[in-house]
């Protein structure tokens, strides 16, 4: 334990406070942080939708700008994992528990209450698909890949260390060293920190509603208990044996899986409207990205209050995500161009998570649409379950997708305890075992303690309510990534122009 440094000591602190008072005032803790979730979406939805724009076009600037061939690290630099491997672990770490929790429940959702159309129709039908798309789609790996672009520039690049911090020091030079970087540091740490103990709280809470569904097992703490115990000892075997093997076999695992359940459930269902629907609503998302990206409904309540509770929130969600998945990302990306990287870590994931949203929304839907069973009268960690229990090989299926959310959640753990490792270790490449064990544990006892306590709504709050400071740091990391940038593209014309001369 002697790498780490104050953020540790800083971060550990805060989350304490968090989990204490979420413990012994519950009730008072989830109110003040609704109410200041709230002021935040009711007041700043125009300022999340703006921003969350201009990180795509950033992204999409660069992806076409001739330094899109520079290499995220030195030029004789070359990728430690395959391209399979390098998108199943990026995959697993930002978003794969969410699209198995989310994958059938979130176009049921929009298909019941649509943001324009009417309830149950064919129009709410479309909406359902393509809103999926759009919160799922390109805007949320695009704010992942900002700060992965950032950290994997720097850090391998310009040999600064892997702290969210370093990244500003074109800006503000020696002041990230000291109190104002501890600061950043200490705030991205908290942000995983929390992102992941209600992940795993939640995750535990899907799984146990599974066995719910499958084998009458009660949803309640002690059950919620066991689970947490048991991922939380395959997380730290798997991170103490390091990145090259547990997160890699895992993440590998986890693709194998994703694939099986998605071609079975695309087979069994019904495969030729999903077809139709993948590329009629994709072909819908592409068009009116523009419209969806600044739709803010200033004169419609209703469809402002949809907006809130929908979009702004998921766009707070991403940023305050972004600390744990952009550093993961540019750990595991170096010797790979800028243009490889942007476009694998956006472009790609897009069109992977509009196939899967169709797949298993559309399948919901369609079981909805029949009347055999009402899946919006569920809760949303049973609605898969559920919607499989009308196919054929139901409970092959519902296993599948149990071992899958498994998989995904120990990986996020995993990642996460890497992450944190980096980050109060003064960016190490290697944290150490013990520090990456201490943090597996404080996560696992924050989401057991909120669990017991109910807390894992408030912590929620907290989480969307940092990611509006962090929304700030994401806008300096742009304009300091641009000013690097550009000055070594400069530097490469200069050298280019030299060398002809000569």
């Amino acid at each position: 334990m002697k790498k780490i440094t104050n953020v540790f000591w800083f971060s550990i602190a805060i989350v304490l406070v968090l989990v204490l008072f979420g413990t012994f005032a519950p009730q008072v803790f989830e109110d003040v942080t609704q109410q200041l979730q709230t002021l935040i979406t009711t007041y700043f939805s125009w300022y999340y939708l703006i921003i969350v724009a201009a990180i795509v076009i950033f992204c999409g600037f660069f992806i076409f700008h001739p330094v899109g061939a520079i290499r995220l690290g030195k030029p004789d630099d070359r990728p430690a994992y395959s391209t399979a491997t390098w998108f199943a672990m990026l995959f697993s770490a930002g978003m794969g528990i969410g699209l198995v929790f989310w994958g059938a429940a979130e176009p049921l959702s929009h298909y019941i209450t649509p943001p324009t159309a009417g309830s149950e129709t064919v129009e709410s039908y479309q909406e359902a698909l393509k809103y999926s798309f759009f919160h799922w789609g390109i805007h949320a790996w695009a704010i992942y890949a900002i700060v992965g672009f950032a950290l994997a520039y720097f850090q391998f690049r310009k040999d600064s260390p892997g702290l969210i911090s370093s990244t500003l020091k074109p800006i503000f030079g020696d002041k990230m060293d000291g109190i104002w970087g501890n600061i950043i540091d200490v705030l991205a740490v908290t942000a995983t920190v929390i992102g992941v103990a209600t992940t795993l709280g939640f995750g535990a809470k899907q799984i146990n509603g599974g066995l719910s569904y499958l084998f009458d097992i009660p949803i309640s703490f002690p059950v919620q208990l066991v689970i947490v115990a048991i991922v939380t000892v395959l997380f730290i075997i798997s991170a103490w044996s390091g990145l090259g093997k547990g997160i890699k076999y895992l993440s590998n695992t986890n693709l194998v899986l994703a694939i099986l359940i998605f071609v079975v459930t695309f087979i069994l269902g019904p495969t030729i409207l999903m077809l139709d629907i993948f590329t009629d609503s994709f072909g819908q998302y592409l068009s009116d990205i523009i419209k969806m990206s600044f739709r803010s409904s200033p004169l419609d309540e209703g469809g402002r209050g949809w907006i809130n509770d929908w979009t702004v929130f998921y766009w707070a969600w991403w940023i305050a995500w972004s600390p744990f998945v952009g550093i993961f990302i540019a750990r595991i990306s170096k010797g790979r161009t800028i243009r490889q990287f942007l476009v694998g870590v956006t472009i790609i994931p897009a069109v992977i998570g509009a196939l899967w949203f169709t797949v298993f929304g559309t399948s919901a839907i369609e079981v909805q649409k029949k009347g055999i069973l009402d899946l919006g009268g569920l809760e949303t960690e049973e609605v898969l379950f559920a919607t499989f229990s009308q196919f054929p090989w139901a409970t092959i299926l519902s296993i599948i997708a149990l071992a899958l959310i498994t998989t995904f959640f120990i990986t996020s753990a995993d990642s996460a305890t890497f992450v944190l490792g980096m980050q109060t270790t003064n960016g190490s490449l290697t944290p150490p075992n013990q520090v990456k064990i201490t943090w597996g544990l404080a996560q696992a006892a924050v989401a057991v303690i909120l669990l017991y306590s109910g807390g894992l709504d408030a912590l929620q709050n907290i989480l969307i309510i940092a990611a509006l400071p962090f929304s700030l740091i994401i806008i300096l990391m742009m304009v300091s990534l641009y000013q690097s940038l550009m000055a070594e593209n400069r530097e490469i014309q200069h050298n280019t122009s030299r060398r002809k001369r000569n």
